[in-house]
């Protein structure tokens, strides 16, 4: 027995497991095991903390996007009521600029009609001045005629005018 290989073999693990739990290598295994646990449980903890961060930063900025796309749908609203507002003031402007330029027209046309009949009365008022005037002459003759004629003539004009 003593010379057999598997008897020395056998003492020799006897021996190295004996003096492994005298130096406590298992303790020490065990104790390096948990130690890389925890440090391996830390690090998912602080991937998970992170994950639920990162994940809190994507749904704000999605909010941040949603409220930005309906704030420029209501720009974008706000200025289109805007621009039709000004379009019908636009309109309206024209339109109240076109009846007062037609409305001024209007008043330029009856001042020249007024102007252009008062011409036409003071012209045919020096026509039948001036007929009557020959008509008169024509028919009285001398001094009184005349005398006659100029009164006649300062009167009809004061009456005509």
């Amino acid at each position: 027995m003593f010379f057999m290989a598997e008897f020395w073999v056998a003492v020799a693990f006897f021996i190295f497991v004996g003096l492994m739990i005298y130096l406590k290598v298992p303790g020490m295994v065990t104790k390096a095991l948990d130690e890389r646990a925890e440090v391996i449980r830390k690090d998912l903890d602080a991937a998970r903390k992170l994950r639920e961060e990162a994940q809190d930063l994507l749904a704000d900025y999605q909010a941040k996007q949603r409220q930005a796309e309906a704030e420029a749908q209501q720009i974008i609203e706000e200025a289109r009521r805007e621009a039709e507002t000004l379009k019908a003031d636009g309109d309206k402007a024209m339109q109240e600029s076109l009846a007062r330029r037609t409305r001024i027209a209007e008043e330029k046309i009856a001042r020249a009609e007024a102007q252009a009949i008062a011409e036409v009365r003071a012209i045919a008022v020096e026509v039948a001045t001036s007929a009557a005037e020959r008509i008169v002459q024509d028919k009285v003759a001398g001094g009184l005629g005349s005398t006659l004629v100029e009164q006649s003539i300062r009167d009809l004009k004061g009456k005509l005018n």
